[in-house]
């Protein structure tokens, strides 16, 4: 069986704008996902980046662009600049270990469950209730946003080295059991031709 380790943020507006595309395509190849929540901020200064706040204007306003015209694409209302963003990624992130870990749930409608709170919603994806709320939306136990809590700190720490050491610059972020990589959610037609042989 294949396998993909997705990287990713949940602060990050293209991870939210995939959907649940990943999940479809690994579905129809019959590939198996490893999510890996990280702290995006702490990678880019470690893989080459800068921080958003940092960037050159041209930089930021082609952003803003893109964003609009990649959540246009996708069918999917996008607030620009939401309310609570940015804000602490670790408890959504940790939730996502957890679930993960859990099981019994649907892990990419989870993921889009606390993007799509941050980016469509503004919702502070750093609170407790609205954590909850997308972990039951997706058919997890909510109390799994608060339990493990140090087991998913761990965790959501060696996401990181291990990015940095395999390479990972950005999110969302998959690489295939061959260590073929993909940046980007518009990457995913590219990744499902891979996986398919095409590519």
């Amino acid at each position: 069986m294949a396998r993909i380790d997705y990287f990713f943020a949940t602060l990050s507006p293209y991870v939210y704008i995939a959907g649940t595309r990943l999940e479809e395509i690994a579905a129809k190849h019959g590939a198996e996902i490893s999510y890996k929540p990280m702290d995006v901020m702490a990678l880019f200064p470690r893989s080459g980046g800068q921080l958003p706040k940092d960037r050159h204007p041209s930089r930021l306003e082609y952003r803003k662009q893109e964003m609009r015209r990649q959540a246009k694409k996708a069918g999917l209302p996008l607030v620009m600049r939401p309310a609570n963003w940015p804000t602490n990624a670790a408890p959504s992130s940790y939730a996502i270990i957890n679930a993960q870990r859990a099981g019994g749930g649907d892990m990419g409608r989870l993921v889009h469950a606390i993007t799509r709170s941050c980016w469509a919603e503004e919702k502070d994806i750093a609170q407790e209730d609205v954590i909850r709320e997308a972990l039951e939306e997706a058919g997890f136990d909510p109390d799994l946003a608060e339990s493990n809590l140090m087991l998913a700190a761990d965790e959501y720490a060696q996401n990181l080295e291990e990015a940095v050491q395999r390479g990972v610059f950005g999110s969302p972020f998959y690489i295939t059991d061959t260590d073929e990589r993909f940046w980007g959610q518009d990457r995913l037609s590219d990744l499902e031709l891979h996986l398919s042989g095409r590519l």
